[in-house]
């Protein structure tokens, strides 16, 4: 009976550790794409990834122009982001494919700040 209780509460505590491993795992798979709006001209975006894997992709946004700007993708967007501030958008791509991103502040896009982001 004794070792039946010590088989179950290994095999339970080995179970605990292989979920909490498994998540943690799955969070650090997230793929992090850091956005810089403003530069190096005011109308443009520049991304550290333009291809990025399905799932969860963090945008890091930094707007270092001198104008207001956000970023839309996915049918996500940020909020207005002042010169010289950050924001962070988190988008879940379900499917492979091409994504437009743009500024949604008017004429931005028409002026250059838009692109494909490739979700492989």
């Amino acid at each position: 009976m004794a070792r039946t209780r010590i088989g179950l509460v290994t095999l339970v505590t080995t179970c605990a550790v292989l979920v909490f491993a498994t998540a943690a795992g799955a969070r650090e798979s997230a793929t992090t794409v850091t956005v810089t709006a403003g530069k190096p001209s005011e109308f443009s975006f520049t991304l550290s990834k333009k291809t990025v894997p399905h799932g969860i992709v963090t945008f890091k946004v930094t707007n270092k122009g001198i104008l207001p700007h956000d970023f839309k993708v996915g049918g996500r967007k940020t909020a207005l982001i002042s010169p010289g501030k950050s924001a962070t958008l988190r988008v879940t791509f379900l499917k492979a494919g091409k994504y437009p991103y743009l500024c949604t502040v008017t004429g931005h896009a028409a002026a250059g700040m838009r692109g494909t982001l490739k979700v492989t």
